[in-house]
């Protein structure tokens, strides 16, 4: 099996149609490069090296009956993938996706929030306005945060009884905001909503905050408690695109200046409790996705020269270091997900990418997610059935993913992973190359 190499022609991927309307496709093998060369990252599209060929996939429309499980085969791990199911709805393109405690959450261009139900995958209930379209959704323990086209942040608290239901709370920034900025001559920005469309949201439950990033180049940081502004960082020279906050408290922005700064929360500062630490540079290429391990380790960026840049934390020092780039996608990487050893990308090339994260730092792209007739604008990914759980256990050979498309269709993929352990045990028990689901 041929590995990436640095040579000026890489092999592509190859398609062709045959008899009967099947399309055979070349799937390949796919490893994170520690000195990739930028020069090529920005000029050329990003490509693969090249595999073992998988079995003919048929050409199925986004909403035509399940295909069986496809298997592909690597050195070190096997692995299948299924749709378990399509969902489309008049409700346009799908924007944005949350999960948590076995529902889904998924925003589009209507003013409708759609809640789904785990492991059924059945519509239990909507959460509608009439605010336009929904530009990103963050979920907590029992609220749900939902941005909207008219730059404000609705809240809704979760209720648990005979099913999920949802109560609407407030909306952020409250009239009474306004006011107090009328009062004070428009001198407050932090009063003010966004200036501009908000791109993302994260929540950071340990410290009751709730940060808002958006095209107008600036990230608000709210109380949870209250629903108060408090800060209003003026992030980067250019719009943001996305933002991600771990455990610690550190805070990731994105933008389409190429660039992904770290900030720290300074406690001795009231004027400015967010402070820059670092600028990591992204060579050249706007960032339009953040994806953070759980425990902070791994920092991945999705760019729209088709890579995902990835920053390691050192063990001693905590600074992060560049460790590579992952090809695959032939067009801009629109959003990301990790859970356990699993990063999920999805790209305006109509596909996913599932990979799996090796202890050395390398990755391995299992499979590919075909099947949307659009870009992919959302994903998220979850290992246990009924979704935002632990990757402890079983859970990390088997990855549950989420994909919503420009095209209006929400899928519900199934993508299990074997290493080579049990690769070896299960091909002496079946006697065959691919293992069946």
């Amino acid at each position: 099996m041929a590995t990436l190499e640095s040579t000026p022609s890489l092999p592509q991927e190859s398609s062709k149609m045959g008899g009967g309307g099947r399309l055979t496709k070349t799937l390949f093998r796919s490893i994170s490069s520690k000195e990739p060369s930028f020069s090529e990252l920005l000029f050329s599209p990003a490509r693969l090296s090249t595999s073992d060929v998988d079995p003919p996939i048929p050409s199925i429309s986004p909403l035509s009956p399940l295909p069986p499980s496809i298997a592909t085969k690597h050195e070190k791990f096997r692995s299948t993938h299924q749709c378990i199911s399509s969902m489309l709805k008049k409700d346009g393109r799908i924007l944005s996706i949350a999960v948590i405690n076995g529902l889904i959450y998924t925003g589009s261009e209507s003013n409708c929030i759609r809640i789904w139900k785990l492991p059924e995958f059945t519509e239990c209930g909507r959460l509608q306005t009439k605010s336009g379209m929904v530009c990103a959704l963050a979920v907590s323990s029992d609220r749900i945060f939902a941005a909207y086209a008219d730059c404000k942040i609705r809240v809704w608290r979760r209720l648990w009884h005979d099913k999920p239901s949802h109560v609407r709370i407030a909306t952020i920034p409250k009239i009474g905001s306004y006011v107090r900025n009328y009062i004070t001559g428009g001198k407050d920005k932090k009063m003010m909503k966004h200036l501009g469309a908000i791109s993302s949201l994260a929540v950071n439950a340990s410290d009751d905050l709730l940060y808002s990033a958006s095209i107008d180049k600036t990230v608000k940081v709210w109380r949870i408690s209250d629903l108060k502004c408090i800060e209003t960082i003026e992030a980067h020279s250019e719009p943001i695109n996305a933002v991600a906050v771990g455990d610690d408290g550190v805070l990731y922005t994105a933008s389409d200046d190429a660039t992904i700064r770290v900030w720290r929360r300074n406690f001795c500062s009231s004027d400015r409790p967010h402070s820059l630490t670092v600028t990591l540079p992204a060579k050249n290429s706007p960032v339009k996705a953040l994806a953070l391990t759980a425990d902070g380790g791994v920092l991945y960026g999705g760019c729209t020269d088709g890579y995902i840049h990835y920053w390691l934390k050192g063990w001693l020092s905590g600074q992060l270091q560049y460790g590579g780039a992952l090809s695959g996608h032939s067009h801009a990487v629109m959003c990301l997900s990790s859970v356990a050893n699993y990063v999920v990308s999805g790209s305006a090339d109509s596909t996913s990418r599932v990979w799996m994260r090796e202890r050395d730092g390398q990755h391995t792209c299992l499979t590919v997610l075909q099947g949307h007739r659009g870009p992919v604008k959302c994903v998220s990914a979850f290992t246990s059935d009924r979704g935002g759980g632990g990757g402890a256990g079983d859970c990390e050979d088997r990855c549950t993913v989420c994909t919503g498309s420009l095209d209006g269709v929400l899928k519900l993929w199934q993508v299990t992973c074997i290493t080579s352990t049990n690769v070896a045990r299960n091909s002496k028990q079946s006697g065959h190359d691919y293992f069946d689901l």
